[in-house]
C-alpha cells in the first residue's frame, strides 16, 4: 500500500466538491488527473470508494468512513513536517523543565507560553521537585532547564540568568504556642518545630533550616497544610499567601526579635554547562536576557 498526501487531499477534495470536475477545478488540475489519483487509492486500498453512475460519483459507505478521518490525518502529516523540519534546524525532540516547588505558585507558565507559541510542535514536560533536587536533575541532564532560587554557591557547571525577586516569610498558625508573641527570639526559633520543604533525598540537608527539630516534605502545599494544622512554624512565598486570602487569614507573620535571615531571593532559569541545549531552550534564555536588557 502505497497512499501519498496528494491522493488523501484529492480524495477530500472530491467529497466535498462532490465530483471530479469541481474537485479538479478547485485543485487546479485536469478531470482526467484526479479522476486517476481515485482509480490508484481505490487499487491500493482494495476498497470501492466511489459508485460511478449517472453524472456525479457517490461515495460509497466505506468512502465516508475513511473521509472522517481524513482530515485529522492530513493535520497530523503536515504536523509531522512541520516537526521533522524544526528537528533538522536544531529545535529539540523534547524539553524538560523543572520547577522548584516553591514557585509553582508563581508564572511560571508565562514562560511555557513563550516556548509554544514559537515551538507549537515540541513536546515539553513539566516536572516539580525542591531546590536540592532539581539542580541534581540539572546536573544529570534530567531536565535542561530549572526554574529555582539563587544561591550562594554556584556548581562550576551551571550557568543562569534572572528571573525576578520572590520573597518569602516565616509564618505559624494563628493560635499556635509561637504566634503569641508579638517577637519571637532565636531561641524560641530552635526550639520550635519547623516544617521545611527539603529534598527527597533525607541526606541532604535542608536549606532555610533554623529549627533543632524539624518535620520535611517535598513541596509547598504539603508545609502549608501542616503549618496551618498547627504541627510547625515554616518558610511560605509571600505571593502564595497574597494569592489564597483564605489561607493568609489562618497564619500569622512571624517578627524575629534578634536575628534577620534573609528571606529575599531571586528567581533564576538555571541550566548546565555540560547540556546540548536545542532552539527552544536557547530561545527561552534569549528572550529573558533582551527582555532584561530592556529593563534596564
Amino acid at each position: 500500500m502505497n497512499i501519498n498526501q496528494e491522493q488523501l487531499i484529492i480524495f477530500k477534495t472530491v467529497i466535498e466538491s462532490g465530483s471530479f470536475s469541481a474537485a479538479a477545478r478547485k485543485l487546479g488540475k485536469v478531470p482526467s488527473a484526479v479522476s486517476m489519483s481515485i482509480a490508484n487509492l481505490e487499487i491500493d486500498l482494495n476498497l470501492s470508494l466511489f459508485q460511478r453512475v449517472g453524472r456525479e460519483p457517490v461515495p460509497t459507505p466505506q468512502a465516508l468512513t475513511l473521509y472522517e478521518k481524513t482530515e485529522q490525518l492530513l493535520i497530523e502529516i503536515n504536523q509531522w513536517k512541520q516537526h521533522a523540519f524544526a528537528l533538522s534546524e536544531g529545535l529539540e525532540s523534547a524539553l524538560n523543565i523543572v520547577v522548584v516547588s516553591e514557585l509553582l505558585h508563581t508564572h511560571w507558565t508565562d514562560y511555557i507560553s513563550l516556548i509554544e507559541k514559537q515551538f507549537p510542535e515540541l513536546q515539553i514536560n513539566i516536572f516539580s521537585a525542591p531546590q536540592e533536587d532539581a539542580l541534581k536533575m540539572l546536573l544529570n541532564q534530567t531536565a535542561q532547564l530549572a526554574l529555582m532560587f539563587e544561591r550562594g554557591q554556584l556548581e562550576s557547571r551551571e550557568q543562569f540568568v534572572e528571573l525576578k525577586r520572590e520573597a518569602l516569610v516565616p509564618v505559624a498558625a494563628i493560635g499556635s504556642p509561637i504566634a503569641a508573641f508579638e517577637q519571637v527570639s532565636y531561641e524560641q526559633i530552635l526550639q520550635s518545630r519547623q516544617i521545611v520543604v527539603a529534598s527527597r533525598d533525607r541526606t541532604t540537608k535542608p536549606e532555610l533550616l533554623f529549627s533543632k527539630k524539624y518535620w520535611r516534605t517535598d513541596n509547598n502545599h504539603s508545609a502549608c497544610a501542616m503549618i496551618m494544622q498547627g504541627l510547625g512554624w515554616g518558610i511560605l512565598p509571600v505571593e502564595m499567601l497574597n494569592q489564597n486570602p483564605h489561607i493568609k487569614q489562618k497564619l500569622k507573620i512571624l517578627n524575629f526579635l534578634d536575628f534577620s535571615p534573609k528571606f529575599e531571593y531571586f528567581v533564576d532559569l538555571v541550566w548546565s554547562r555540560e547540556s546540548q541545549l536545542g532552539a527552544a531552550a536557547c530561545f527561552l534564555i534569549q528572550h529573558i536576557r533582551n527582555s532584561r536588557k530592556n529593563v534596564k
